[in-house]
């Protein structure tokens, strides 16, 4: 059977220029949206250049999904060895938790403690994506195929030797997925960091909502989407890359 033939690595490297350059493009954007609402005034958002605020939106992402996954995937580990089973139906309750409470009201909790800026953000944003990563960690390490723990055992594999050369390569796509969805949850729900100093692209969102110009909610909300759309298609090029034996997209 001929190898299943890889996506280029580098075309998510070009996506990202493209997208990039093209919120650099200031002029652009407020011809297009001078054009679509005539009628506003100020029809791009000023203080900001939009690359600056795509860039603040992606450092806030990024430090989010990096606790998520340094903390979500060793948790969900952790859960699964005979020392922590006890540990999963509170870990499960914990995360779905982190969900259950809407990103602002973490944002205003983490106020006393964090003060306005972006850890705050970081924090809610955290929180809120834990899900996913924990979730489908567990699940995925949880179900892996009995005969092949109990034959790599036969061989005399240690503990450290099955964790890190049978079950989590096994478990290797699903936890992927969980942090594919995690980090595009958390890139769109980033939105809600201005609310706290945080910067972002939720900012000419905000503004606009706050003085009805519709011009700078598309200006923001249209990057959000472009963002999350890249973000995805990287994420699953990289699944791809990792998880050579499975049919890419």
């Amino acid at each position: 059977m001929k190898a299943p033939q890889m996506h280029p690595l580098w075309l998510p490297l070009v996506g990202w220029g493209l997208v990039l350059a093209l919120f650099a493009q200031q002029g652009f954007w407020k011809e297009l949206l001078s054009t679509l609402f005539p009628t506003s005034r100020s029809p791009v958002f000023e203080r900001e250049t939009l690359l600056n605020l795509a860039l603040q939106h992606l450092a806030i992402t990024a430090g989010a999904g990096m606790l998520v996954v340094l903390v979500g995937v060793p948790l969900a580990v952790l859960a699964t060895r005979p020392v922590g089973v006890g540990l999963r139906p509170l870990l499960e309750h914990l995360v779905a938790a982190g969900q259950t409470f809407p990103p602002v009201a973490v944002l205003v909790l983490a106020l006393p403690f964090f003060g306005f800026g972006s850890a705050g953000a970081v924090l809610a944003l955290f929180l809120y994506g834990l899900l996913p990563v924990v979730r489908n960690s567990l699940e995925a390490l949880a179900a892996l195929p009995a005969d092949v723990l109990e034959a790599a055992r036969g061989m005399g594999y240690a503990r450290h030797q099955m964790l890190w050369q049978v079950e989590l390569p096994l478990a290797l796509p699903v936890i992927l997925a969980g942090i594919r969805t995690s980090l595009v949850l958390i890139l769109a729900t980033a939105t809600v960091a201005p609310l706290v100093g945080g910067g972002g692209l939720g900012l000419p969102i905000i503004a606009g909502l706050a003085v009805s110009n519709l011009a700078l909610v598309v200006q923001g909300a249209v990057a959000v989407a472009l963002l999350a759309l890249l973000l995805d298609w990287t994420l699953a090029r990289a699944e791809d890359a990792l998880i050579p034996w499975r049919e890419p997209r």
